[in-house]
């Protein structure tokens, strides 16, 4: 997947944005899809945030400035989705996609990914996880699973009116461990 990024960006030189979102939706679908999963711990609502992401995603191509990776932009635009979603009180009634490309390549990476496997990490995981804040969950996904950058998750964790500072972010992911360990310790996970 190394060559991923720059085949995005090329076909989005070429100005062939149908392509460039296939690419990024077919290249990071699953990662932002296991990323929903494990931080709306529903697959359902996983998969409907996805839907959403896969949209404006499919939508805002056109408008990415590059100012940082399409990697770290589809992470931000899967953490927004989510964030919207949490916040609709409406969120139970279902609403069509409006784009039918992004509707079918959501679907397409949806049945390829298993979610959550019995005794896998993310199982063995899940009871710490949980306890944890959506932010909270976000931080930790992005830092330890997918390896990203400080710069790239404080993009990613970046609202409107409140932006994140790597430094800040550090400390909270040292907050972060301290508060994992000693769950992992109450429920005798660790010693």
């Amino acid at each position: 997947m190394s060559d991923l990024e720059p085949r995005i960006l090329a076909l989005l030189d070429a100005g062939d944005l149908p392509g460039a979102a296939t690419e990024a939706l077919r290249g990071y679908g699953p990662q932002i899809l296991g990323y929903l999963n494990a931080v709306l711990r529903n697959e359902d609502d996983a998969h409907d945030v996805f839907s959403q992401f896969a949209e404006d995603l499919w939508k805002g191509l056109g408008g990415f400035r590059r100012e940082s990776s399409v990697r770290t932009w589809s992470f931000r635009l899967a953490w927004h989705a989510a964030s919207r979603w949490a916040r609709d009180p409406y969120r139970k009634r279902g609403r069509p996609m409006l784009t039918g490309e992004a509707s079918r390549i959501a679907q397409e990476v949806r049945s390829t990914m298993s979610t959550f496997a019995p005794g896998g990490r993310a199982d063995k995981l899940s009871k710490l996880r949980e306890s944890l804040e959506p932010e909270e969950q976000t931080l930790l996904i992005l830092r330890v699973d997918k390896g990203m950058a400080w710069e790239d998750v404080a993009l990613v964790l970046h609202s409107d009116g409140a932006p994140a500072s790597p430094a800040a972010l550090r400390k909270r992911f040292e907050r972060l461990k301290e508060k994992l360990g000693k769950l992992a310790r109450e429920q005798g996970l660790i010693e």
